[in-house]
């Protein structure tokens, strides 16, 4: 009965077949394709064109398409695409995820849709995880593409906005998932639409999707300037915190990595502090450099989640293991490490425009993307991304040896057991790759193995400039290569002489990764293509995954046995227990990443609004018709703060209005609190529109052509400024909107309604900045629009980088020496802003 069901069910079947009805079609038409001439197929792409824009569909050329470029790719690169490619394009093509195994050649299989799709001339972009594999694959791949008459793009970091252009513009573009982001974010802060570089995002084939759009799902990409605040505090709680006692002045939860203080902690620092009550509102900031002093202190570690590199502290990707040069915390924890760590203290950054991931590929057409490891998290891509991961089989059958765990008492039992294990295989010759979590294992790895006389590699964080090179070495015969979880993807370990005879590459991993696809990556760089391999993982009761998920029992048992750490357990039960906590902490980290998701999708739909109508200001010739909205609007908000139709006149107060008026939008006497008495609320709004608009009309008569330009410096600067304040207000109000959890509330629904009433008042105040500068200010330089900071983009893990200092924009109005100051002092321009000029 279940297979019946399995077979109901089961989509992948159901695709495959599919599928393999599409690739019969297409190898039916390779003897026509090899009876081609060069340029008879060259002369294809052209056809194909004509084709699509004649009405027939992506679908309707795939199947010839395909042929074609298969054809070509054997004239071009010597590689002809195996069927299980073309199964893998028919599924890039469709917007879906083609799980292939390491090996089986994705990026080949990516040039049949990425050939097809580029047709509509609407571009195609390829992501990779970093600019090595990017340039490499586009010179490669850009020779076949080139054959066929399609022009290649490369979208590097160090590229001016020209190239950038020009690269983007390309049928098919090159790039990594970083520059693409930051592309975009800075698209929507330049102050000449010709600046722009990026067109419509169309469709994208993203080279190890799981990475991009899973492991680093939660890293918001942010181009920051800087926020000048004291470095002094982080001194202080620093040297207080190094004072407390773990479990008597605070508590650490290991599986959160929660450090709260206790009851004796909170007395010692008011003590320290000499204050009365630390919870107390006005002592928020020192709370929050208490608890970051903490975390730093206490769940920080450096060769785990950092290191310390000329002066600096670098991250290192959890996922990866390598080092993210420019990335820093947020939120402060990454001045708390650097004074824990006794550096240079760099002020933190404030946050000028900013997107997630997974916002960010979402607004392509069409998404599609290849790995080898993606089936463990399904359930996300088809929530998040609506796409689905389809398993393509293997070219040839996989007869790599896949052991059972073997577990040991105490880590450095496991350790004596794996070294034992590598030196015996390379006696043998047999190449072997061992893969470690943290930089400081495979530190550790390598100590022992110098001592036993092995020769090896170490590629972590601290030496992946040579990763190419090591990871070309490391299926020669005898080689041992000790790698972090970054494993040279992207790049295939190739079997060097009489390696298969000795059984092929053996892996050997030192311990579970939380995530099973990281696991399953390091057993994909054995037995590729058919060849032998052999993979084992060894584990111990004190690897933080069993501690985390109870191996006390199991211990209790290994010591009730009398088994000492030279004694293994080799169990499916104890592997099957690991995949078990594996798929929860992979559960607690999809929740994660959607509750991130929910909470960013309210800044999402304000992002989108924003960007739409600074591109509007951009692309108009003439704003007066948006200018006069959001002055009648501003309008419409004053009057009836001042005189509100459901009050009684006498409460009115039409001088205030009166004087508004004079400071915000007409000159002295255009509107006296004389010619507003007898009007009803209406009355009074039509009578002050009237004199606005002739006001409008003098300044279009005083400005001539100069006043188009003038309404787009104005426009430009009030969205920037109120943007990147109301950014980094939203920042404070989700840090802080969990505790009303405790008040029975639901954080995310409170953070949606006070995000959005927080968007209209910076609408209005848009508005209202808007309305004041266009009516008052006076222009006596040359116009020039300028930025309203200057920002540096930065891909932290969690925050933004050592930001450039924030920059003033230069004065492109000046308000008339006796007029009233903008600011709202109520002084004269000339005695208050103005005496600094």
């Amino acid at each position: 009965m279940l297979g019946i069901l399995n077979k109901v069910f089961d989509g992948n079947k159901r695709d495959l077949k599919k599928f393999d009805k599409l690739a019969d079609q297409i190898e039916a038409l390779a003897s026509d394709m090899q009876l081609l001439s060069d340029d008879e197929l060259r002369n294809k792409t052209e056809e194909f064109k004509t084709r699509h824009q004649n009405g027939e569909t992506m679908d309707d050329l795939l199947v010839e398409a395909f042929a074609v470029v298969r054809e070509s790719a054997k004239r071009v690169l010597g590689l002809y695409p195996y069927r299980v490619q073309l199964v893998g394009g028919i599924t890039l093509h469709e917007g879906n995820i083609a799980e292939m195994k390491t090996g089986e050649g994705k990026t080949l299989t990516s040039t049949m849709p990425v050939y097809l799709n580029a047709i509509t001339g609407k571009g195609v972009h390829v992501v990779t995880v970093n600019e090595y594999l990017a340039s490499r694959d586009a010179e490669e791949m850009g020779k076949l593409y080139e054959f066929l008459g399609l022009t290649v793009g490369l979208n590097l970091n160090s590229l001016t906005k020209e190239e950038k252009r020009e690269a983007y513009l390309a049928d098919i573009t090159y790039s990594t998932n970083n520059e693409l982001g930051f592309d975009y974010l800075r698209d929507n802060m330049v102050l000449y639409k010709e600046q722009m570089v990026q067109r419509p995002l169309h469709f994208a084939v993203i080279d190890e999707v799981d990475s991009i759009l899973i492991d680093e799902a939660r890293t918001p990409l942010i181009i920051s300037g800087q926020a000048q605040k004291s470095t002094q505090l982080y001194i202080q709680t620093n040297a207080f915190v190094r004072t407390l006692v773990a479990d008597e002045d605070y508590t650490y939860d290991e599986k959160t990595k929660g450090v709260q203080l206790t009851e004796e902690g909170i007395n010692k620092a008011e003590r320290a502090f000499r204050i009365d009550n630390l919870f107390d509102i006005t002592h928020v900031t020192l709370n929050h450099h208490i608890t970051q002093s903490l975390k730093a202190h206490v769940s920080m570690k450096a060769d785990v989640d950092y290191v310390v590199q000329e002066g600096e502290v670098v991250i290192v990707d959890q996922f990866t293991g390598r080092l993210m040069k420019g990335r820093r915390y947020s939120d402060g924890l990454h001045q708390a490490i650097e004074a824990k760590e006794g550096l240079e203290i760099q002020n933190e950054s404030m946050t000028m425009a900013t997107i997630t991931f997974q916002n960010f590929f979402r607004m392509y057409e069409k998404l599609s993307g290849m790995t080898g490891t993606a089936k463990t998290e399904e359930e996300e891509f088809r929530n998040i991304y609506n796409m689905r991961v389809i398993s393509i089989p293997t070219n040839r059958e996989i007869v790599r040896d896949d052991r059972a765990d073997l577990i040991y008492a105490s880590t450095k039992g496991k350790f004596m057991a794996v070294v034992e294990d590598i030196v015996e295989r390379h006696q043998q010759g047999q190449p072997v790759l061992v893969g470690t979590v943290a930089i400081e294992t495979s530190e550790i790895i390598s100590t022992l193995l110098k001592q036993k006389g092995v020769p090896h590699n170490v590629l972590n964080a601290k030496n992946h400039g040579r990763e190419a090179e090591i990871i070309a070495d490391a299926g020669k015969r005898g080689a041992v290569t000790i790698a972090t979880n970054m494993a040279g993807r992207g790049t295939d370990i190739k079997l060097g002489e009489g390696v298969k005879d000795v059984g092929g590459l053996a892996v050997i991993g030192t311990e579970r990764h939380e995530s099973r696809r990281i696991d399953n990556q390091l057993r994909g760089r054995s037995g590729r293509q058919g060849d032998p391999g052999i993979t084992q993982f060894y584990l111990s009761m004190e690897d933080e995954l069993m501690r985390r998920f109870g191996s006390d029992n199991m211990k209790n048992m290994m010591a009730r046995l009398g088994m000492d750490d030279t004694q293994p357990i080799q169990s499916r039960m104890v592997t099957r227990a690991v995949e078990s906590a594996q798929k929860r902490v992979e559960g607690n980290n999809f929740d994660a990443r959607k509750q991130l998701l929910q909470y960013d999708d309210v800044l999402r739909q304000q992002r989108e609004v924003i960007y739409k109508d600074r591109f509007e200001v951009l692309d108009a010739e003439n704003l007066r018709g948006i200018i006069e909205k959001m002055l009648e609007s501003s309008i419409h908000h004053t009057v009836d703060q001042y005189a509100p139709s459901h009050e009684e006149r006498e409460k009115w107060d039409l001088k205030g209005l009166e004087n508004y008026i004079f400071a915000n939008l007409l000159p002295e006497g255009a509107v006296m609190e004389d010619d507003l008495k007898g009007k009803t609320n209406e009355e009074i709004k039509a009578h002050i529109w009237d004199k606005v608009q002739e006001r409008y009309n003098e300044r279009e008569a005083e400005l001539a052509e100069r006043m188009r330009e003038f309404e787009k410096v104005i426009l430009l600067r009030a969205i920037d400024t109120k943007w990147i304040d109301h950014i980094d207000a939203m920042d404070q109000l989700r840090q802080g909107i969990h505790l009303r959890a405790y008040g029975q509330i639901d954080p995310l629904r409170e953070y949606q309604n006070e995000g959005f009433a927080m968007f209209e008042s910076m609408m209005a105040a848009i508005n209202e900045d808007v309305s004041k500068f266009i009516m008052k200010a006076e222009i006596r330089n040359n116009l020039e629009r300028q930025e309203v900071a200057k920002g540096q983009a930065v891909n932290p893990k969690e925050d933004g980088g050592a930001a450039k200092k924030k920059q003033p924009a230069r004065k492109t109005m000046n308000v008339g020496r006796n007029e009233p100051c903008p600011c709202g002092s109520g002084k004269k321009f000339k005695n208050c802003h103005g005496a600094v000029n």
